[in-house]
């Protein structure tokens, strides 16, 4: 079993910059770790993904490729999304998810665990 706790949302003006968390308890090496948001009306998104364990491949949907980067702290079982030159169109409820296997993967059925989500409000 995996658990998943996000944080580090909040409001912020547009080109602002925020670093989300996620702190995951259990047993993490062999699950791959994505991050994706959900605005209001719309369907949950991917936003960016990392294999868990050794080698550090990293995958980005292109609306944030080269703005936002998926990092993750061994040590401290968290991942990390570090979101530079923020649009409002950012604005999202943001999820972390956990996987079994280290595959790239980017819709929401591939995930068995999911954190509580944390807001993102960009402001134009």
């Amino acid at each position: 079993q995996v658990q998943l706790v996000e944080s580090g949302g909040g409001l912020v003006q547009a080109g602002g910059s925020l670093r989300l968390s996620c702190a995951a308890s259990g047993r993490t090496f062999s699950y791959g770790m994505g991050w994706f948001r959900q605005a209001p009306g719309k369907e949950r998104e991917f936003v960016a993904y990392i294999r868990w364990g050794a080698g550090s491949t990293t995958y980005y949907a292109n609306s944030v490729k080269g703005r936002f980067t998926i990092s993750r702290d061994n040590a401290k079982n968290t991942v990390y999304l570090q979101m530079n030159s923020l649009k409002p169109e950012d604005t999202a409820v943001y999820y972390c998810a956990a996987r079994w296997g280290a595959d790239i993967a980017t819709t929401t059925s591939e995930y068995s665990y999911w954190g509580q989500g944390t807001q993102v409000t960009v402001s134009s």
